[in-house]
């Protein structure tokens, strides 16, 4: 009885067991029921999608005269005043056939670009699909899925807006293409269409712009190379970056790899080879000022426009661009180095000028040639600006409260074991603060430097827009360390305007083939750093530099002020000066930092400055700074002692008896044998000499504009 029991208690126990089982387990199982269902109904609509489209695309017509087609790229730059500057045209379309295209570059663009190409049928769709998803788990665009011949139709059919419309007509053009004409038909048109960044259309014109050789001259890496510039034209182009070029070329040489069409000795080989590129590339662009049109260009990226929509997309773009002053800009550097006698291709020179009061890029020149050197120096090169890097200095002091009145001993002195002499050893004893910048006494830019601390100038310049490494040492109040022109130049604004930093901008506005304005400039970003005493006083002592001191080179006959620089051994040379509406800087020197002899701020850049701000200001008058007025205490014009003021040079630490040493052989050595350098040195000073003196006082108004005040 008692075993018969137990089986039933066990019986029981097991049934109330699974009842309580089914319970727990049959909600669970309903929600897995309904999320199968849910996958189910999600893939039934994507195969419904799938299959819609596919039935869609394929009942679409070819396209008439595609034989025919020729692109008709009508992308436009304009300057401010109307000139065009920049034309993207269609004339450096540069056909070629398909037969004689190598090989190894149509299986590195298909590696590259569409390694399906000879199977899809004008789109990928599983290509599309992995890309969404790994976008969308990016939360931005990671990868692309463009097949070449979704490329193709984008490049002679469609418009450049970034919408899913034009997506879906990118696959409607393609699937049309596709059966209209055959693979290598559509692989021969995009190779002959597609960009290749420095003017170049197709692969047959890249090939001679980068390498000076017809496209079956081209070696592997020198193929892979070209291969890898459609992504991105501009960042990958060699003249700008041959790191980035080298790298983005062996990406291509991987995949080639990768697919087995190449082997692995190959493979080895051309990642190793060096880029030797055409000395003087041959631009197929219309371009009056190719330094500025590349900087629109990267503005234009920032706005939202990629590189190659740019160039297809018929778009006119009105720029800030002075085109009278920035034909000057381009005669007046190559006229200038050339009677200096500054001719090697290495020796070069930047311009950068802007409005200070709305931000208008005006001026923009990167180098003396843009055919040769596609560097840009103004945004790019990074060079100590020797003395110019005073004013900062100065300014530090003045918003201290000190005066530009105030006495500083013009007498040897040593900070923390640094002993920095002046040009030539001349000490003029007891001088105010003015004549102090106005002569350029390093001594004295160190003594201040001393008194207001490393730390404030170095705030100074950074607030003030300077981002480039500063050393917290005493050697920067004579500018030892590099600076960007453009920030450079940027910062000097804040002493024309009142104390504001404003920021330079290149386009106004950007309009389609339809004349729909797509983007208008909005008012320009400023921040107040400077007072507006600080900037007066600057700006007053600044003067005293073009009518009196190291600057008269650049005297143009109407109100201005500026500061000329040259670093140790003649290296770098700066001149960097203003009106109430124009700022512009300019640096020449050597891209292999090597000596110019005789060359300093007050000598080249000073005239280039002069040339360009001769034509620059004409708009503009003869008006004064609206500032309140500033006196300088015994200033009349005119240099105290009678004597030539010469530019120093920026860190100088031997001994005085090594200094007159040098200098006694300097002067041998230019008695032996005069230079055209010199001979120009020479002459600008007769002429600096004769110059007419100054008003007894120098009163500064103030150029602040009324929506900043």
């Amino acid at each position: 009885m008692s075993s018969s029991y137990d089986r039933y208690k066990k019986q029981r126990a097991q049934q109330d067991y699974s009842k309580i089982r089914r319970q727990e387990i049959r909600p669970q199982s309903s929600f897995f029921t309904k999320l199968k269902m849910c996958i189910l109904v999600f893939s039934a609509l994507v195969l419904s999608g799938i299959v819609a489209l596919n039935l869609y695309l394929s009942s679409l017509p070819q396209i008439d005269h595609l034989e025919d087609f020729k692109p008709n790229i009508v992308t436009k730059f304009y300057s401010e005043d109307g000139e065009i500057i920049k034309t993207f045209t269609a004339y450096t379309y540069d056909k070629i056939d398909l037969k004689d295209i190598p090989e190894a570059l149509k299986k590195a663009i298909i590696a590259t670009e569409d390694k399906n190409f000879y199977k899809h049928k004008g789109y990928d769709l599983f290509g599309i699909i992995r890309s969404s998803i790994m976008n969308v788990v990016a939360m931005h665009t990671v990868q692309g899925a463009s097949t070449i011949t979704q490329q193709l139709a984008r490049i002679l059919f469609l418009s450049n807006e970034r919408t899913f419309t034009r997506k879906i007509k990118e696959l409607e053009v393609a699937t049309r293409i596709e059966k209209t004409i055959s693979k290598d038909r559509i692989l021969e048109m995009y190779l002959n269409n597609v960009y290749l960044g420095a003017g170049a259309y197709g692969v047959a014109a890249a090939s001679k712009i980068y390498f000076n050789k017809k496209i079956g001259q081209l070696t592997l890496p020198e193929l892979a190379l070209l291969a890898g510039l459609p992504q991105a034209p501009s960042v990958y182009n060699p003249y700008n970056n041959k790191d980035l070029a080298k790298q983005r070329r062996n990406q291509v040489l991987k995949r080639m790899l990768t697919m087995k069409y190449i082997t692995q000795d190959e493979y080895e080989k051309a990642i190793n080879a060096d880029i030797k590129l055409s000395t003087i590339p041959q631009l197929y662009t219309t371009n009056k000022a190719p330094y500025f049109s590349d900087f629109v260009l990267k503005e234009m990226e920032k706005l939202g426009f990629e590189e190659t929509d740019v160039i297809h997309g018929g778009y006119r773009v009105i720029t800030t661009l002075d085109s009278k002053a920035q034909a000057k800009a381009n005669e007046a550097i190559l006229a200038n180095m050339k009677n200096y006698g500054l001719n090697a291709k290495s020796q070069q020179a930047a311009v950068f000028s802007f409005n200070p009061l709305d931000g208008r890029i005006l001026v923009y020149a990167g180098g003396k040639n843009y055919g040769e050197s596609q560097y840009d120096r103004v945004t790019q090169a990074i060079r100590p600006p020797g003395s110019a890097f005073k004013p900062f200095v100065y300014a530090s002091a003045l918003e201290k409260g000190y005066s530009p009145n105030d006495i500083i001993e013009d007498t040897p002195v040593t900070i923390s074991k640094w002993s920095p002499h002046n040009y030539g050893n001349k000490y003029r004893g007891k001088i105010p603060m003015y004549k102090a910048l106005m002569i350029s006494s390093n001594v004295c830019a160190a003594r201040v430097i001393q008194q207001v601390g490393v730390h404030s100038v170095i705030q100074i310049a950074r607030v003030l827009g300077i981002t480039t490494s500063l050393e917290k040492d005493y050697t920067i109040s004579l500018g030892s360390n590099g600076v960007k022109l453009f920030e450079f130049v940027r910062a000097y604004g804040a002493f024309a305007n009142g104390g504001y930093v404003v920021e330079p901008y290149a386009i106004e506005r950007i309009e389609d083939s339809r004349g729909r304005v797509l983007y208008r400039a909005s008012k320009t970003k400023s921040s107040h750093q400077l007072s507006l005493k600080t900037a007066a006083q600057m700006t007053a002592m600044l003067k005293t530099v073009i009518k009196s001191g190291t600057g008269r080179g650049a005297d143009i006959g109407k109100p201005a002020a500026g500061k000329t620089g040259t670093t140790d051994d003649y290296r770098d040379a700066y001149f960097v000066g203003y009106t109430p509406d124009i700022v512009t800087g300019v640096w020449v020197g050597d891209d292999n930092n090597k000596q110019m002899r005789g060359l300093t701020g007050g000598t080249i850049p000073a005239r280039i400055w002069h040339d360009i701000m001769t034509v620059a200001t004409q708009p503009y008058g003869n008006h004064d700074f609206d500032y309140p007025e500033i006196i300088l205490n015994g200033y009349n014009g005119k240099i105290n002692d009678g004597k030539e003021i010469e530019e120093e040079e920026v860190l100088d630490t031997t001994s005085s008896q090594e200094k007159e040493e040098n200098q006694i052989e300097q002067n041998e050595s230019v008695n032996k044998s005069m230079t055209p350098a010199d001979i120009v040195k020479n002459f600008n000073m007769k002429q600096e000499q004769t110059s007419s003196p100054a008003p007894k006082t120098a009163p500064i108004p103030m150029a602040v504009p009324e929506s900043l005040r």
